[in-house]
């Protein structure tokens, strides 16, 4: 898709930031970067994401470590049952995925009557969390630090391949059971090129996909499409920033190039990363604060952006010669959403205010799966309101339940 801006404008932002972060008194601040800079995080302090938010309601929750692949020791939450119930692991598992600059703790952030992680332990689902690499429930490595550039060298295709494998490996062996999968945004990105694989798909008895992308070429949202014009991603790999962390000074700093060039009305910056959304909380915005928005790495966002300007749902882009080397052809090969299995039920809830899973983009998925998926729209929905908004438990998550547990009777004989 057409983006505004280019090299000239990319030179203009490195030009800027570099002034900005080196220069004292450089940075002179919006309105969207003085909230980040003034919020105080609670996601580094102890107790970890049961300590800090489950316990102290009275809900069961352990933590648990499982190790990837390629070294990285991802956090996961395992809420056996509600706050109320007695028994542990007699629900159908269900794992909730978060999507991008998000936590483990985007499902518990409302009240326990709102959040969807409280909601499915309350109704008999055996709940566990996972929290991707980077995050900062997860930010540990067998031999990197979160300091080192190899620790920040992956994208959302690794979360696909790597994270969720070891994290569904350990739930179904745990269980030895198939997975209910739930997730949004980035969580459904994943989901999506994780179910093109047998060795996934075979652990998992049904989907729920909470606004779900496999292509972006038709995102609308005003400082997401000025990021891609500036060519943000690819700058930021150039000087050296691997991590990309928006409580970090570097980062309060992109959010105020991005905002203070007269381009991009950033007075409601959630509105113009995600489009409206109806029916979010702005009152609890201080305590959203404390716990996101997570690090993600630099190449991710390449990535994402790779996605948006070539209309493409694909591995990574190493560029002709890196290509090569690594898939053995000149283009990244495609995650082919025809291989994911007729047999495995999916459900898909999307909004029409939605400007970064837009209902364009989630038609062109829906035509390329092999079975056609339950669908639940909601037209005055957007993209955050699916996990925050405060009467998505009308208006999502009974009808997601409902499917979860009818797809949940047949996960102990399935196969595919």
């Amino acid at each position: 898709m057409a983006v505004p801006g280019g090299g000239a404008a990319a030179a203009a932002l490195a030009l800027t930031l570099l002034l900005r972060y080196c220069v004292p008194g450089g940075a002179y601040g919006s309105p969207a970067s003085s909230t980040l800079r003034h919020a105080v995080p609670r996601g580094d302090a102890g107790g970890g994401l049961c300590g800090q938010l489950l316990l102290p309601l009275g809900y069961p929750c352990t933590e648990h470590t499982v190790e990837t692949n390629d070294g990285f020791l991802l956090s996961l939450q395992h809420i056996p049952h509600g706050k109320n119930g007695v028994a542990d692991n007699t629900g159908p598992p269900v794992f909730l995925q978060h999507g991008l600059f998000q936590g483990g703790d985007t499902w518990f952030i409302n009240s326990a009557e709102q959040s969807l992680g409280y909601i499915l332990a309350d109704n008999g689902f055996d709940v566990w969390i996972g929290n991707v690499r980077g995050t900062r429930w997860s930010k540990g490595h067998s031999t990197f630090t979160v300091h080192d550039k190899l620790f920040w060298d992956w994208s959302w295709q690794e979360l696909a391949e790597y994270d969720l494998l070891a994290m569904l490996s350990y739930v179904y062996t745990v269980r030895q059971s198939k997975i209910l999968y739930v997730g949004h945004s980035q969580g459904t990105i994943m989901g999506l090129a994780a179910f093109t694989l047998p060795e996934i798909t075979k652990m998992i008895s049904a989907a729920a996909l909470l606004c779900p992308i496999s292509y972006l070429d038709h995102v609308s949202a005003s400082f997401v499409l000025r990021a891609v014009g500036m060519h943000l991603d690819q700058m930021l790999l150039t000087m050296g920033f691997h991590q990309l962390n928006f409580r970090s000074a570097m980062g309060v700093q992109i959010v105020d190039s991005i905002c203070d060039d007269g381009h991009v009305d950033c007075n409601d910056l959630l509105s113009s990363i995600t489009g409206e959304n109806c029916c979010f909380n702005g009152s609890r915005i201080d305590h959203y604060l404390e716990y996101e928005p997570h690090p993600s790495s630099t190449k991710n966002l390449h990535h994402l952006f790779q996605m948006i300007r070539k209309g493409t749902f694909a591995r990574y882009d190493y560029g002709l010669w890196g290509n090569l080397r690594r898939y053995g052809g000149l283009s990244p090969p495609p995650f082919d959403l025809s291989s994911i299995p007729e047999s495995l039920p999916m459900w898909m809830g999307y909004g029409g205010l939605d400007e970064l899973a837009d209902v364009t983009d989630v038609a062109r998925t829906i035509k390329e799966l092999r079975s056609t998926p339950e669908l639940l729209y909601i037209a005055g929905y957007g993209h955050i309101d699916f996990v925050m908004s405060v009467k998505a438990k009308d208006d999502v998550y009974v009808d997601m339940m409902r499917f979860l547990r009818l797809r949940a009777k047949g996960s102990l004989h399935s196969s595919y």
